[in-house]
């Protein structure tokens, strides 16, 4: 049986370890989309948390986020998942800070069969705001975009699926219809009945895992966390 002194020689040890790592950006893997090897996502393997759970990957999206090259080749890539299946979009509504490939994939649907539900002549593109007891909200202006109208969720990375949730609840409390909910990284294909269309999945990911705080791996082992992560980004513990 392992003593106390040896546990924290082993505890020592992991830290050593984790402070002697490359930076997060530095170790980088590179991963394709299926049928489009244009389209690339990256991910580091280490112990990162979340509001919600701890995982053994940090997904991270920027590129589709921020460069119109890769966003509009991404949005390509949604809407083609979307055709058949998504029949009216009348406003795609952006968390995360994806608007810019919000933007692009209302413009490929504009292009495609995609109907709209009003006479407006284009899909609008909106994002809520957060206010300071962390709720979303829309403001006066921005409600004729929600009320009444077929909603599209796009969303950065969907993990335990809890910010989806709160998302929805936000857009059916001002009166809209969700048909359909995106994410770059899913976890999941399905949100309360919802269809999820997701470019990457766990299946992408080899070992991807997610857990309860209470009940991760890597904790228990005393490994500290590198970094808190959501679909904006991540923020260095150490």
């Amino acid at each position: 049986m392992s003593s106390f002194s040896d546990f924290i020689q082993d505890n020592k040890a992991l830290r050593e370890e984790n402070r002697n790592k490359k930076p997060i950006h530095e170790r980088f893997i590179e991963f394709h989309a299926h049928d489009d090897e244009q389209i690339v996502l990256n991910a580091v393997p280490g112990h990162f948390a979340t509001i919600q759970s701890h995982i053994n990957y940090y997904v991270d999206v920027t590129s589709m986020k921020v460069r119109t090259k890769e966003a509009t080749e991404a949005a390509k890539y949604l809407a083609a998942k979307m055709l058949h299946k998504v029949d009216v979009v009348d406003t795609i509504v952006c968390m995360d800070g994806t608007q810019v490939l919000g933007a692009y994939l209302a413009e490929e649907l504009d292009k495609s069969n995609i109907r709209l539900s009003g006479s407006h002549e284009s899909i609008r593109v909106v994002c809520p705001e957060v206010n300071s007891v962390n709720q979303l909200l829309f403001r006066e202006n921005i409600k004729p975009s929600i009320q009444g109208r077929k909603i599209f969720l796009l969303l950065a990375t969907m993990s335990t699926g809890e910010t989806v949730r709160q998302s929805m609840e936000c857009i059916e409390y001002y009166g809209g219809d969700i048909v359909g909910v995106s994410s770059i990284f899913s976890t999941r294909n399905v949100v309360e009945s919802t269809s999820v269309f997701p470019i990457f999945t766990i299946e992408d990911l080899p070992g991807y895992e997610s857990y309860k705080p209470s009940e991760c791996p890597f904790c228990k082992k005393g490994i500290p966390i590198e970094a808190m992560v959501n679909g904006y980004g991540y923020s260095k513990l150490r």
